[in-house]
């Protein structure tokens, strides 16, 4: 089993049958998490503060992929919003995130 965080599926209401199809989606992405973790770290790092969108506008990775990155290291203590907002290109609100000081140290370490 992976060390994806299970237990965090069905904040939005997942059913029995969404569920399982969750847990299969984390399961593919577990092995990629740490990686990707590190990219969206890279990414607040270069750019000091910003949205998940600016973010992955600097990547070459897919919203889907990094998102969720950003949720668990904020878990992590690795990075937090600033309580500022931003419009995003949808004219949507959007927290802006920098690194902690924990997460520099671990960008700094060479591990996410």
């Amino acid at each position: 089993m992976s060390s994806y965080p299970h237990d965090e599926l069905g904040a939005k209401g997942l059913t029995i049958a969404t569920y399982a199809t969750s847990r299969d989606a984390a399961d593919a992405i577990a092995p990629s998490v740490k990686h990707l973790q590190h990219i969206a770290m890279c990414a607040l790092a270069a750019l000091h503060t910003a949205t998940v969108l600016e973010c992955v506008a600097v990547t070459n990775h897919p919203r889907e992929s990094l998102q969720p990155r950003y949720s668990e290291l904020i878990r992590l203590g690795l990075v937090e919003p600033t309580g500022a907002r931003r419009r995003n290109p949808s004219g949507k609100s959007a927290a802006v995130l920098r690194l902690t000081d924990q997460g520099r140290a671990r960008l700094a370490g060479g591990a996410a």
